[in-house]
């Protein structure tokens, strides 16, 4: 491992931080001029972040460590778990972690993590929201590991780098199980970020949010984190389906400046339509009932265990 390795990676890291922001921008800006309005800057969730970093934090009273603790574990297990998709090249430095089952590990601490800072402080809504996120991750953690099993069938390996090798140098062709699975995927996305139908990140209304409910009680640099580690899981969602399903202008292992850069604007350009593409469902469906959502969930986990069936069934399906 060479300085130039470790020096793509850190590069990859920041990347990853830098753009998450943005994301959630484009996002908003998007659903703002669909639904006929101006809208805020794109560059709006950077100067939120900001202005909450410079704030001081305000903790009740029978706040524990936990409850303080939280903001940096989500923070940094999301910010490791994003860092390790490839975004614009594979084979570097720290591949060997960014095995999907590690991702899900990644993703169910900080679910863990954020879910016991919720029920930390006592109050009604942090208990809604912890219980109906665990009530979720129940079925999307299921549908997610049945999504990686297809996958490691169909390349066989479960590190990222190696399925995305797979999918650029073999002919895997058009299969059903990989449509189901990324059907299955986009769906644990939706419910994973807290988008509608499952939720509504731009509402706190008391009978239906999720995510808000469990860091209600969250400000200044603690909100910062939290705000910041939401912008990063959607980033990662959308890096997973381009890693995956859309590997195409990765840059080979060991690749010049040109393969990194190119493989920097396609990267760029994924999430710009991911972002879109996202803004546009958002804006033409409307936000299901909370005990509707197990039913959108167990859709996922059925689409899944059907396309690692398909691949028991035949190799070639």
């Amino acid at each position: 491992m060479t300085i130039a390795d470790l020096a793509v990676q850190a590069a990859q890291m920041a990347l990853v931080l830098a753009l998450a922001p943005l994301l959630t921008g484009v996002v908003r800006k998007a659903k703002a001029r669909l639904l006929r309005r101006r809208g805020a800057s794109v560059w709006q969730p950077y100067h939120d972040l900001a202005k909450l970093l410079r704030k001081d934090a305000v903790l009740a009273g029978n706040a524990s460590w936990l409850f303080r603790a939280t903001p940096y574990l989500v923070f940094a297990a999301l910010w490791v778990a994003a860092a390790l998709v490839p975004t614009f090249a594979t084979d570097l430095a720290f591949s060997w972690a960014a095995d999907v089952i590690a991702i899900v590990a990644l993703l169910g601490t900080a679910r863990f993590f954020l879910a016991l800072a919720g029920l930390d402080i006592g109050t009604s809504f942090g208990g809604i929201g912890a219980s109906r996120e665990m009530m979720f991750a129940s079925l999307a953690e299921p549908a997610m590991l049945m999504i990686v099993f297809t996958l490691s069938l169909v390349a066989g390996a479960t590190q990222l780098s190696g399925i995305a090798d797979f999918f650029l140098t073999q002919n895997a062709g058009l299969r059903v199980s990989l449509g189901l699975a990324l059907f299955a995927l986009v769906i644990v996305a939706l419910a994973e970020n807290a988008r509608i139908p499952v939720d509504n990140p731009a509402t706190h209304l008391e009978l239906t949010m999720v995510h808000e409910a469990m860091v209600l009680e969250y400000s200044g640099r603690h909100l910062a984190l939290i705000e910041a580690a939401a912008s990063l899981k959607l980033l990662l969602y959308l890096s997973l389906i381009a890693c995956l399903f859309v590997p195409w202008g990765l840059a080979p292992g060991g690749g010049g400046a040109v393969d990194y850069a190119v493989g920097a604007a396609s990267y760029v350009v994924k999430l710009g339509v991911g972002a879109v593409l996202l803004a546009l469902f958002e804006t033409a469906i409307a936000k299901m009932r909370v005990f509707r959502v197990p039913e959108f969930l167990g859709a996922a986990l059925m689409l899944g265990f059907l396309a690692t069936l398909l691949l028991f069934v035949s190799r070639s399906v």
